[in-house]
């Protein structure tokens, strides 16, 4: 994978990460609290409707957890278009560091909670990027005369 696809895929994985903190956001003043409701459901398998998304501790949680997952979207996408873009083993090394830190403490966590499921999720959503950083072939230093 080049240098300039792995930059993009992960500007892409960070745009995802923003909006998905930003629609758990909007999910309090819009009252879209069925589709995390559904969401907790799958983190709790089995499907079965018994997680829910509506009581005052659940939102408070859920507009902390949307307002980080944000500000991490928007400093991965930061630190990819002014560090990682120039300098891809210091970014890397700073996305790789804040991304293992959240998926241990989250997955943890998640298994303490009865959530085991959502460390597959978590997974999938490391994944988006950790890949790009880890295949991103790597620039070939400068010859010097």
């Amino acid at each position: 994978m080049t240098h300039t696809r792995a930059t993009q895929l992960l500007r892409g994985a960070s745009a995802i990460c923003i909006a998905f903190g930003v629609l758990m956001f909007l999910s309090l003043p819009f009252q879209l609290g069925s589709l995390f409701g559904l969401f907790l459901d799958l983190a709790h398998l089995p499907i079965d409707g018994r997680q829910t998304f509506t009581s005052d501790s659940e939102l408070l949680l859920g507009a902390i957890s949307g307002g980080l997952l944000t500000g991490l979207g928007v400093m991965t996408w930061q630190v990819t278009t002014h560090v990682y873009a120039t300098n891809p083993e210091i970014g890397g090394r700073i996305m790789m560091y804040g991304l293992i830190s959240w998926f241990v403490i989250d997955s943890t966590g998640s298994v303490f909670a009865g959530a085991w499921f959502n460390v597959v999720l978590n997974s999938g959503f490391l994944a988006l990027f950790v890949v790009p950083i880890q295949l991103a072939s790597k620039p070939k230093p400068m010859l010097s005369a």
